[in-house]
């Protein structure tokens, strides 16, 4: 049986995630997953490809408040609705679109650690953008994910991968949203729609990776492992590395818990 065996959310996009046993499914994925994102001075996401530091940040979440720690920082609470906030318009990759200002506080707190002029947004009853037309037929939503809603990985497949690496990497390389046990390596690489607790889940592309693999979670420090070797035998069109699968939910509610068996509807 392939089963469900970990759900993960990152409520600030490039930051440290939050691991449950249960989660919502919204219109925009799961339920407090980038929900928040830094950007710079110009409006632009910034990421651990640029500023692995990120890494480092540690987003916790309790009634309406998004807390935030970091190494030799004070935390700092920002409530998830700002009596004072403002539209901004950002960028993520092509697409624009406007979230709210987070207020001076966090902005100073995360240009302070970063070391770079930034400030905190998130998504609000104004935000809107969505999944490529070439991958979505219902205008499916987007947080301030890269492109799409969910990201499964199969912890064969990791497995596979670091029985050829000299040092094991953790599944938090790769930041999934969902695990998934029972299978083969790369299964999920011919799935096509899958359901998780009944739940719909169209499969919609392979996840080509950047530099943030190479990123150690822990320390914020960048190596070339495991993409060099990933990209000995996982290439694929224009030479780009693929490791995980993409998805869209097809029902934008209900709940997904640790031990869900994964039925596979279709496949390529």
């Amino acid at each position: 049986m392939v089963e469900l065996t970990q759900i993960n959310v990152y409520p600030v996009k490039s930051c440290k995630g939050l691991t449950l046993s249960l989660a919502e499914l919204t219109s925009y994925g799961l339920k407090n997953d980038r929900r928040w994102m830094v950007v710079d001075a110009a409006g632009t996401f910034l990421s651990q490809r640029s500023v692995p530091t990120m890494a480092l940040i540690e987003p916790t979440l309790s009634q309406n408040v998004l807390n935030l720690k970091a190494p030799g920082m004070e935390s700092i609470e920002v409530p998830f609705e700002h009596t004072k906030s403002s539209p901004r318009s950002v960028r993520i990759w092509d697409d624009s679109c406007t979230a709210e200002d987070c207020g001076d506080d966090a902005a100073r707190w995360f240009s302070q650690f970063l070391g770079v002029d930034c400030r905190l947004v998130s998504i609000g009853t104004t935000y809107g953008r969505y999944v490529g037309a070439q991958y979505s037929t219902h205008q499916d939503q987007v947080s301030f994910a890269d492109a799409f809603p969910l990201l499964l990985i199969s912890s064969a497949s990791l497995r596979d991968l670091n029985s050829r690496l000299d040092q094991p990497v953790p599944m938090n390389r790769f930041r999934p949203n969902l695990v998934v046990s029972g299978c083969e390596p790369f299964a999920e690489d011919q799935w096509k729609r899958i359901t998780i607790n009944g739940f719909a889940f169209s499969v919609s592309k392979p996840c080509a990776r950047c530099t943030v693999p190479g990123v150690d979670q822990m320390t914020g420090i960048v190596a070339q492992e495991p993409l060099t070797t990933l990209a000995t035998y996982r290439k694929g069109t224009g030479n780009k590395v693929l490791f995980g699968q993409n998805l869209i939910n097809e029902q934008k509610s209900g709940k997904i818990t640790i031990g869900n068996e994964v039925t596979i509807l279709e496949t390529y």
